[in-house]
């Protein structure tokens, strides 16, 4: 879709992007998004593409993942043979309610920005305890752990001009044990509900996105009972439990219980 408000694209960005951010601009990550719909307030688009933050490395700590790495580099990943939960990349890859022509442009990033409830690469990276690297607009970092940056439907803590540099998985993370569970209306859809739980040595955690406006992990120090684990469920704020056409609060709280108990057969 054409963006007839817009007056300007900077192609050439410093190593500061967000220094002379004003009011209507953008970033221009794969686009995917924003030329999918009418853009009214923006003026100026500020192309991240020339930064190179695409970076998808291996090493002794974990996997490094650039803000502009695409969605399809992360599916073609090859893991090393240890990481157990390194199946969940591409699993979450596949979440995308997207075509493969989609995933070679939409980037990890972006989709992490985005901060929409259903957002896959925001499940993925809560559920192995990633951390994200901030760039300010003075060119200064801050780290924040996945699980607090997004904080409701389409909101996150990023301040105007500041935007997400990169993603970092810890290895023990990758190391671990892992189950899903997903549901979508269609066998195409957005998700109804994405849930993933880790095991390591005796603890579980269990990540639910999709069915909350924002994620939700419960941290356990061993795998619970089934009472136990369905008070947890129940525990979640009435205010947190998503409502669109792709599933009620009533129902998504109803998946939420049925599939944390499959999770906790399937690890225990």
């Amino acid at each position: 879709m054409d963006i007839n408000t817009i007056t300007e694209v900077v192609q050439r960005p410093s190593a500061q992007p967000g220094s002379d951010w004003r009011e209507g601009d953008a970033w221009l990550a794969g686009g995917t998004w924003l030329f999918s719909d009418q853009q009214p307030d923006l003026r100026r688009l500020i192309d991240l593409v020339p930064l190179g933050w695409d970076e998808l490395a291996a090493g002794d700590d974990g996997l490094e993942i650039g803000a502009m790495c695409t969605v399809r580099r992360l599916y073609e990943f090859a893991a090393p043979n240890d990481w157990q939960a390194a199946p969940l990349l591409r699993t979450s890859c596949e979440a995308f309610l997207a075509s493969f022509k989609v995933w070679n442009t939409a980037t990890v990033g972006g989709n992490i920005c985005m901060s929409l409830p259903a957002g896959p690469m925001i499940t993925m990276t809560v559920a192995l305890e990633a951390t994200y690297t901030l760039q300010e607009t003075d060119g200064s970092e801050r780290r924040v752990d996945a699980v607090d940056f997004v904080t409701g439907n389409h909101e996150n803590i990023l301040a105007p001009g500041e935007l997400l540099r990169r993603i970092e998985i810890p290895v023990g993370a990758l190391r671990k044990r892992f189950a899903h569970r997903r549901f979508t209306l269609t066998h195409l859809g957005r998700s109804t509900i994405f849930m993933v739980a880790t095991q390591g040595a005796g603890d579980l955690l269990l990540t639910i996105t999709a069915a909350t406006t924002r994620p939700v992990r419960l941290a356990f120090d061993f795998v619970p009972d089934a009472d136990t684990l369905a008070e947890s469920i129940e525990s979640i704020p009435e205010d947190l439990w998503f409502d669109d056409p792709n599933g009620t609060p009533d129902h998504r709280r109803h998946l939420a219980g049925h599939f944390a108990e499959e999770i906790r057969q399937e690890l225990s």
